[in-house]
């Protein structure tokens, strides 16, 4: 009740201040970047929408909830950082950072007490704080709610809030926990797909988990003969999007980038991805989100579709890709044919060593084009070509 009641002073007295502005008058509601720039103490912040191309953005249809740092927030931050962010150069970082001030939808004061977070438009998650009648957003305080605007609610804020800067291997590395796992992303040539802009979900096994292996099962993951296995493995820890802890668990199951699905369960004892128990959730970084496991979670083999499936596998594709083609859809056809092989090429399908050839030019073919129609019927050739090697191989 004092917090209802704090908020609700809060409200009316952020309300009267706009209403007695010589620049606002009763009434007058403008959209989010016009009600800040007319506040007058968020000079800084409207310099750096501009600097990061977003004021087109905030002044679009939203809503919005903007937690709005003043300039006195601004100040606050290390001498000349200001300065650097709004540089040319540093007009990725300073988007990010102004984009983690920003939650799609219009967020109340009554609405922001009840929730623990708020996932921002920089796709990273706020902590939101209420105790003894004190509001804080990532540690910064509320200090005036419910400024409405046409599209959207301003919450000033008295300082500046930092979303993680650095990406997923960054991040582990600083962990201090999970250096053999590093050392297999490296060995495998996947640091850099988990250094991307495309956010991803890590279930990241410790060292400990590691550890948990036979004797001198991490040793011979990492020879070179034995990389192309370690790198599936891997593949299977790690899911495409940024899947918060609440959402994994009502998903029962994931795809992995390794294209076999993951179990997830909460149960006595925890929450579990298939039997390897969840210790540490949703840790931030730059590019998605790790959560830390307690054993290595290993791909279930694959048994070989037989080469009778395969070949209707590819009938049936190409009497899809020849439906979307003749409608004008080239775009749609191509995109099917390069699913199609990249599966049949995944090492799951029993295939000649005639029709892998003729499978592998065509994707690589495929790949060296931008035009659809061009990738359409590369692909396309590259199906017909291992469809009649099948054949051959059968008689």
């Amino acid at each position: 009740m004092l917090l209802t009641r704090r908020y609700l002073l809060a409200a009316s007295l952020s309300a009267i201040t706009l209403m007695n502005s010589p620049v606002l008058k009763a009434g007058e509601k403008f959209d989010i970047v016009d009600t800040a720039v007319k506040a007058g103490s968020f000079k800084t912040l409207a310099a750096a929408l501009d600097a990061a191309e977003l004021i087109g953005v905030l002044k679009g249809k939203g809503p919005f909830t903007v937690f709005a740092p003043t300039d006195d927030a601004f100040s606050k931050l290390p001498e000349g950082t200001v300065e650097s962010l709004l540089e040319p150069g540093s007009k990725r970082t300073l988007g990010n950072i102004l984009k983690y001030h920003v939650v799609a939808g219009a967020v109340t004061s009554d609405q922001v007490v009840k929730i623990s977070n708020a996932t921002t438009l920089n796709g990273q998650r706020v902590d939101i704080a209420a105790k003894n009648g004190i509001v804080t957003v990532d540690g910064a305080k509320v200090v005036t709610v419910d400024i409405k605007c046409s599209n959207g609610i301003i919450h000033v804020i008295d300082s500046v809030i930092l979303p993680s800067s650095k990406n997923i291997p960054a991040t582990a590395d600083e962990a201090g926990q999970f250096k053999t796992l590093l050392a297999a992303a490296k060995a495998t040539k996947l640091v850099a797909a988990l250094s991307g802009n495309k956010p991803l979900t890590v279930f990241a096994p410790s060292d400990d988990a590691f550890a948990r292996l036979p004797n001198g099962t991490v040793e011979s993951l990492l020879k070179p003969e034995n990389l192309d296995q370690l790198k599936q493995i891997l593949l299977y820890h790690v899911v495409e999007g940024r899947v918060y802890s609440e959402q994994a668990l009502k998903l029962d199951e994931a795809m992995t980038l390794g294209g076999k699905s993951i179990q997830i369960s909460s149960r006595k004892g925890g929450a579990f991805i298939n039997e390897s128990k969840l210790t540490a959730l949703d840790v931030e970084a730059s590019n998605g989100v790790i959560h830390v496991i307690d054993r290595v979670l290993m791909p279930p083999k694959s048994k070989k579709v037989s080469q009778a499936a395969t070949q209707k596998a590819i009938e049936h594709t190409i009497h899809r890709g020849t439906a979307l083609y003749n409608a004008g859809h080239a775009d749609a056809c191509a995109s099917l044919y390069m699913k199609s092989v990249a599966g049949l090429l995944s090492g799951e399908h029993q295939l000649p060593e005639s029709a892998h050839h003729h499978l592998t030019m065509a994707i690589n073919k495929a790949k060296a084009t931008s035009c659809s129609t061009t990738r359409s019927w590369a692909l396309r050739k590259g199906l017909d070509g291992a469809y009649r090697s099948m054949m051959v191989s059968v008689r």
